[in-house]
C-alpha cells in the first residue's frame, strides 16, 4: 500500500509487458504523426507544434498509471485531444484501457466524450488536405475500434472467469457429492453391522445367559448350548465380512446395491427357526402366495423389519411369545407386522425406550418409500394380538404392482 492507503497493483510479468507495448506503440504513432508534420506542415497555429510535441510525450509517458487510474487518465487524455494533435495515440490506448478494465457502460460514457471532442478538434485544428467529415470520420472510427477491441477483451476476461468459476463450482459439488456418498455408505456400514451382530449377539447372549444360571445344568446340555454359542459367532462373522464385502462395491457398479448375499423374505423362515433355537416361542403367518415376487430391495427391508422386532423382543420381553405376520400384494404393498406379549421376565434396558435400533430402522424404511409405526399395544396402536404390556412393530413398504 502506498502512504494513503490505497493498495498498489503488482505488475506481472505480463502486464509489464503489455504495458511496454502500449507505451512504444503510442510512441510510434505519435513520432510518425511529429515527422510528417515536419516534412509538410504543422497545424495552425504553428506556434503550437513545440507544445504539443511536449503533450504527446507526456501523454505517452502517462500511459504507466493507465492501470491505477484508467477512467481519470482516459478523460484528461480526451479533453486534451481537443487542441493536442499528438495526444491522439495516448488517448486511444487509455479508451483501450478503459474498455478493458470497467464496466462497458463507463466505457461507453468516455467514448461519448469522446465524440464531441472529436468534433471540437476538426473545428479548432482543421487539416487542410482533408475534408473535416473525413477527418471526423477517421477520429471517430480509430476510437470506436479501440474501444470495441477494449469491450471484446473485457468480455472474453470476464467468460474465461467465468468458466473458471464453474469449473471450480462443479468440482466443489463433485467433492462435495463424494463425501456425502461416503457418509451414506458409512451409515449404511453402520446399519447393517447393527442389523448383522445386533441379532447375532442377542442369540449368545441368551444362551450365554443360560449357562450362567444353570450351573449344575447336564452336560449334554451344556455341549449344545456351547455349540450354538460357536456356532452363532461364526456366523455373526460370516454375515459381518458378506456385509462390508457387499457394501466395498465400487459406487457407480449399477448392481452394488442389489447384489445377492444379503437376507430377503426367502431367509425368514430360517430367522423364525433360529430364534426357535434360542427359546423363543415364534409365530410366523406368511400370507404371501409362493408364487409372488417381492421386489429384492423391499424384500431386504421387510427381512431388517422382522430381525430387529426378533432381537428388541429378545432383549426386552424375555421369555414373550411373538407373532410375525407378513401379508401383501403387488400394487397394494407389503405389511410385517412383529407383535410380542408382555415379557414374562424384565429384561435388559426394558422400560427405557428405544435405543438407535428402532430409529434406524424407520430410516430405512423411509428410504424405500415406506412407513414405520411402532409402540405399546395396549396404547393407540391397540388393534389386536398381544396382552397388556406387549410390543407392536408394523412396516408397509411399497410393492409396484
Amino acid at each position: 500500500m502506498d502512504s494513503s492507503g490505497t493498495p498498489r497493483h503488482r505488475r506481472s510479468r505480463r502486464d509489464w509487458l503489455v504495458d511496454s507495448a502500449m507505451f512504444v506503440l503510442a510512441a510510434a504513432f505519435a513520432f510518425y504523426m511529429s515527422v510528417d508534420r515536419l516534412d509538410t506542415a504543422p497545424l495552425p497555429p504553428a506556434w503550437l507544434f513545440p507544445l504539443d510535441q511536449f503533450a504527446g510525450a507526456l501523454g505517452c509517458a502517462a500511459l504507466w498509471l493507465r492501470r491505477r487510474w484508467p477512467v481519470g487518465l482516459a478523460v484528461t487524455l480526451v479533453a486534451l485531444s481537443a487542441v493536442f494533435e499528438m495526444v491522439a495515440g495516448p488517448m486511444l490506448a487509455a479508451l483501450f484501457s478503459v474498455a478493458v478494465h470497467r464496466r462497458p457502460r463507463t466505457s461507453g460514457a468516455v467514448f461519448g466524450l469522446s465524440v464531441p471532442v472529436s468534433a471540437l478538434f476538426t473545428w479548432l485544428r482543421p487539416e487542410p488536405s482533408m475534408p473535416p467529415l473525413a477527418m471526423f470520420t477517421l477520429g471517430l472510427a480509430l476510437q470506436g475500434a479501440a474501444t470495441g477491441w477494449g469491450l471484446f477483451v473485457h468480455h472474453r476476461r470476464r467468460l474465461v472467469l467465468a468458466q473458471r468459476d464453474r469449473a471450480a463450482r462443479m468440482e466443489t459439488e463433485a467433492r462435495l457429492r463424494a463425501e456425502q456418498a461416503q457418509h451414506q455408505v458409512r451409515e449404511a456400514i453402520a446399519r447393517e453391522i447393527h442389523d448383522v451382530l445386533g441379532h447375532r449377539l442377542s442369540l449368545l447372549s441368551v444362551h450365554a445367559g443360560a449357562l450362567e444360571f444353570n450351573p449344575g445344568a447336564d452336560p449334554a446340555d451344556v455341549a449344545r448350548a456351547a455349540r450354538v454359542i460357536r456356532e452363532s459367532a461364526h456366523q455373526a462373522l460370516q454375515d459381518l465380512r458378506e456385509v462390508i464385502g457387499v457394501l466395498r462395491a465400487p459406487a457407480g457398479e449399477p448392481s452394488a446395491p442389489t447384489r445377492p448375499g444379503l437376507p430377503t423374505l426367502a431367509d425368514l423362515r430360517e430367522l423364525v427357526a433360529e430364534s426357535g433355537r434360542a427359546g423363543m416361542r415364534v409365530e410366523l403367518c406368511d400370507d404371501l402366495g409362493a408364487e409372488e415376487t417381492v421386489p429384492e430391495r423391499v424384500s431386504r427391508t421387510a427381512y431388517r423389519v422382522v430381525q430387529e422386532a426378533l432381537t428388541n423382543a429378545r432383549r426386552h420381553a424375555p421369555g414373550a411369545g411373538v407373532r410375525v405376520r407378513v401379508t401383501g400384494a403387488p400394487g397394494e404393498g407389503l405389511t410385517v407386522e412383529v407383535v410380542n406379549d408382555a415379557p414374562a421376565a424384565v429384561g435388559r434396558g426394558a422400560g427405557s425406550g428405544g435405543g438407535h435400533g428402532l430409529a434406524g430402522l424407520a430410516e430405512r424404511v423411509t428410504l424405500t418409500g415406506g412407513r414405520l409405526e411402532h409402540g405399546p399395544v395396549d396404547g393407540p396402536m391397540n388393534g389386536g394380538g398381544g396382552g397388556p404390556g406387549g410390543w407392536r412393530v408394523r412396516a408397509w413398504l411399497p410393492w409396484p404392482a
